[in-house]
């Protein structure tokens, strides 16, 4: 590691410890030359995600995106924001190893709901208002009634 002042490539690491919940290495490093300290990360270098879109472009996987929207889906549910943060952590990572690099937007969007369908009904409706492009009452209550069926289906096999 070249450090910042002398650009000298000798250093000896004094303390690592874990970052980022575990995503990452921090180091604190002295140069052998100087005796500057300075601290270094070290991750995991992972491939770029394409998101290839509905109308076939294609743009970058965005992680705000995903929180954004899944925010509006979970207000005044009881998720909180770090819930909401965790949940779309699950996402990156399901999404990260089922692909390459390249992800369709569909699949992403039925991933988020049958995630959603296990964590909260409420925020699985809102979601899949907006995803699916309900046009009225008539999906809603379709949608309502597969949750119902699917609910009776598991009370039925806990009994």
């Amino acid at each position: 590691m070249q450090c910042p002042t002398c650009q000298n490539t000798d250093s000896r690491v004094l303390e690592s410890r874990s970052a980022d919940t575990g995503k990452s290495v921090r180091r604190r490093r002295e140069c052998l030359n100087c005796s500057f300290r300075f601290t270094t990360y070290e991750r995991v270098e992972t491939m770029p995600i394409s998101v290839i879109k509905k109308d076939g472009s294609r743009e970058s996987f965005n992680k705000g995106k995903l929180i954004t929207g899944i925010s509006r889906a979970c207000e005044k549910t009881t998720f909180t924001n770090e819930s909401i943060i965790n949940f779309v952590d699950g996402i990156e990572s399901q999404i990260i190893q089922e692909s390459n690099k390249d992800i369709k937007s569909s699949q992403i969007g039925e991933l988020i709901l049958k995630n959603l369908r296990k964590e909260n009904e409420v925020a699985y409706i809102r979601y899949a208002s907006v995803y699916r492009k309900f046009n009225g009452v008539k999906d809603f209550i379709s949608t309502l009634e597969s949750l119902k069926g699917n609910s009776k289906n598991e009370l039925a096999s806990i009994l």
